[in-house]
């Protein structure tokens, strides 16, 4: 993993930079540059696993990831200063082999490490719900291990090619390897094979790194028998983490778990217990068979009633399903546009039994064309307007997400809605995350759109806020209902709008792709009480 060397190199590569003793051949020194690229690949793929599953466990993503990547760094940088240390006072080939047996111990240490300290991160939490401090201390150990693998390698180098050299030799290969790491586990490794048997991929590859290294240096014979021997252990054992996380997992969850899918973007997790299905991304619920349809009619409805033409529909998220359900009730509905980031979550919905059951096969209908990409760069770019937009995103609970609920990207979405049309969002718990309603409808405004929040029950979230918006006002007494529904009535829409008084709009500031404020609101500490 690439690291600041400081002003001056020779502080970490050592105090010792005569020559080591015996000469490197080719394949030895070529051997010791793909060390330094496996070596950043893991350390910055693990870094990136450890930081997911902290997200995922506790959906803070933001400081997930700083103590995961920050703290690795740090970590690195005192694993670096600790390598002058090593052999500090040795030379010629007492040298050689002192800095050669230390890293080959450094890999041996980091390899079952890697495998075994993500589940026992998941373990702890499942069995406590406590992660922060283990994850730090998990960090730091690993970080402080890969911090001495650069400059071990480097002193080992810098006898054949001097320091100049061997420093640009082996950081070329340790930024190359970042850059293979940092792609590898979100497109391969993850979706693959899952978070835990990626965690015993990445330690059994440190492991082999031993036995070609020891395979290449005689006086590392024996060594290099035992890193395949931790190898091969470590890839056998990559398939039982898989039984033995998902059993973790199920404690997560108070219903039977039936359906587990991990994608390149979110763990996909489908329980049932009784008529209940139950669908969680990243462990936070989506919906509940019980009663999605209080939440999925109030999504749609009101603005399908809102407006004279609902021909074009356009829906961000929602790839379950359920909100197209409600739309294609609607007897004029031409088009339906599903822009979903995840295909996964599309897949289940439409081959997913039960799923299907409750959506009512929707995702097939020729009317529905489902888009696959990000709803921020998708939507905008598309060809055609729409009368109804209908935004169904995640929580903003991360500045990734703070982004589809912010002015810069209304003000895009507004050149996509005909004259009459109508936008409507979901806009979180107005009970646990008062200000997150009142920010969405003071940035919806902001872009020159009439507003009309509403909040509904929703046995499954409690109550539930919603910002429908228009360019012109809006009168709820002429709102009509004439589709089947199982919530909604026509007294209900009259009414719908007039807020409860513990739900009143609050003097908030706009969420900007700058300052996404949307989040700070939605991290609300009443949440520690739900």
């Amino acid at each position: 993993m690439g690291q600041d060397l400081g002003a001056n190199p020779s502080d970490w590569i050592g105090e010792n930079t005569e020559f080591i003793g015996n000469k490197l051949n080719k394949n030895q020194r070529r051997l010791l540059l793909a060390a330094a690229a496996v070596s950043s690949g893991c350390g910055l793929a693990v870094e990136l696993l450890l930081g997911t599953l902290a997200s995922y466990l506790v959906g803070n993503q933001a400081l997930a990831y700083g103590i995961a990547v920050g703290g690795f760094l740090a970590a690195m940088g005192i694993g670096s200063y600790l390598s002058r240390f090593i052999a500090s006072k040795d030379n010629g080939r007492s040298l050689q082999r002192k800095l050669l047996l230390s890293f080959v111990f450094v890999e041996l240490a980091i390899a079952p490490l890697t495998a075994i300290l993500p589940l026992g991160l998941f373990g702890l939490f499942v069995t406590s719900g406590s992660i922060w401090l283990q994850l730090f201390l998990v960090t730091v150990l690993l970080g402080i291990l890969a911090g001495l693998e650069v400059p071990l390698l480097t002193r080992l180098l810098e006898s054949d090619e001097g320091v100049r050299e061997a420093l640009a030799g082996v950081l070329a290969l340790d930024y190359l390897g970042a850059l293979f790491g940092s792609l590898g586990f979100p497109i391969l490794f993850l979706p693959w094979f899952g978070m835990f048997p990626t965690a015993f991929v990445l330690g059994a590859l440190p492991a082999f790194m031993v036995f070609f290294i020891g395979r290449n240096f005689p006086q590392l014979r024996r060594w290099a028998y035992i890193g395949l021997i931790m190898g091969v252990l470590l890839l056998t054992c990559a398939p039982v983490a898989i039984p033995l996380s998902n059993n973790l997992e199920n404690n997560l969850y108070s219903a039977p778990v039936i359906k587990r899918i991990q994608s390149r973007y979110q763990r996909i997790v489908l329980t049932r217990k009784g008529k209940d299905l139950r669908l969680f991304l990243n462990g936070d619920l989506q919906l509940s068979t019980l009663d999605e349809y209080r939440y999925h009619e109030a999504l749609v409805h009101p603005a399908m009633s809102a407006t004279p033409n609902r021909g074009r529909v356009l829906v961000l998220g929602a790839g379950d399903g359920m909100a197209v359900r409600e739309i294609l009730k609607w007897d004029n509905v031409e088009q339906v546009v599903l822009i979903e980031l995840d295909p996964a979550v599309v897949k289940l919905a439409r081959h997913h039994s039960q799923l299907v059951q409750v959506n009512g096969g929707v995702l097939t209908d020729p009317r529905v064309e489902v888009i696959y990409g990000d709803a921020f760069l998708t939507a905008p770019a598309l060809e055609q307007n729409f009368d109804v937009i209908i935004a169904d995103f995640p929580d903003p609970d991360q500045d990734i997400l703070a982004k589809l609920y912010s002015e810069g990207f209304y003000r895009r979405l507004l050149w996509k809605l005909t004259e009459d049309g109508v936008l409507v969002t979901q806009a979180s718990s107005p009970f646990f995350a008062p200000k997150v309603i009142s920010c969405i409808a003071t940035t919806l405004s902001s872009v020159g759109l009439t507003v009309n929040p509403y909040v509904v029950d929703v046995p499954s979230f409690g109550p539930w806020g919603f910002v429908m918006a228009t360019r012109n006002q809006m009168n709820p007494e002429t709102l009509q209902l004439p589709v089947s529904t199982r919530f909604l009535t026509e007294s209900i829409l009259h009414h719908l709008f007039e807020l409860p008084k513990d739900v009143q709009l609050k003097n908030v500031e706009v969420n900007r792709l700058s300052h996404p404020v949307i989040v700070r609101y939605q991290l609300d500490s009443r949440w520690l009480s739900y």
